[in-house]
């Protein structure tokens, strides 16, 4: 469940822009910011928990493409772009640069609040069960291995054989649990975005992306070895075996 009163940066140069979604996502119990530029921006992403910017890709004189990558350099805060209707190569570069979603304008404000949301949500903490599973859950291949890693599906956590947690949000989870049982094997985005969200993505939702980009991160293997390879033109393939 998300949270009430969680903080939403509204960046937009334009001030009625800015009231409009101030008022729309504080009735859904959202504390809201303003910033119209790029100063205004950073200043409060870095004296204040953010937890989620709604992006104007065309601020006055200033890059929003440029805005997005200062941001992403500092946090891994969600970003949701909101650009024009003739932005689309701008809004592509944005999703690869580590955006998480984007709204054209003119938007639907019930648009707007679905999509925040729908990001928020896949950034949310693994939740854990109330009850603690028994041993026979490695037995039953609730536990998989793979490198130095141990992944619970049942307490849906990641270890290191150390015993250390690693965090994983829910989206980062689910992705993970369908990479480990399917290893070896090449999915394609089609293929993971229905597995994981059904019918409710769009051809150039990036979500995916950016959370194996995620786990990249998090689970680095020695040398040039990728966790999760790229395949040109047909997805993605988990590279480890897993046991």
């Amino acid at each position: 469940m998300i949270e009430s009163n969680q903080k939403i940066l509204v960046v937009d140069d334009e001030a009625p822009i800015r009231k409009l979604l101030r008022r729309c996502l504080e009735r859904e119990t959202f504390q809201v910011l303003e910033a119209e530029n790029s100063a205004q921006t950073l200043d409060l992403l870095r004296n204040n928990d953010i937890d989620l910017i709604t992006l104007d890709l065309s601020l006055g004189g200033e890059d929003g493409l440029e805005l997005a990558r200062a941001i992403r350099s500092e946090a891994q805060v969600p970003i949701i772009m909101v650009s024009g209707k003739g932005d689309l190569i701008d809004t592509v570069v944005g999703l690869e640069i580590g955006a998480d979603d984007y709204i054209s304008k003119p938007f639907e404000l019930r648009e707007v609040v679905a999509r925040v949301r729908a990001v928020l949500r896949r950034y949310q903490p693994v939740a854990q069960p109330q009850s603690t599973p028994s041993s026979a859950s490695t037995e039953s291949g609730e536990e998989l291995q793979f490198d130095r890693w141990v992944l619970n599906c049942i307490t849906r956590e990641l270890h290191d054989t150390d015993g250390n947690l690693v965090p994983l949000t829910t989206g980062e989870f689910d992705l993970l649990h369908m990479f480990v049982k399917s290893p070896r094997k090449v999915l394609s985005r089609d293929q993971i975005m229905d597995t994981l969200k059904g019918n409710e993505w769009l051809p150039n939702d990036r979500t995916i992306d950016n959370q194996v980009a995620r786990l990249r991160k998090k689970l680095t293997l020695e040398g040039d070895q990728q966790l999760i390879k790229t395949v040109r033109g047909s997805g993605y393939l988990f590279t480890l075996q897993v046991t």
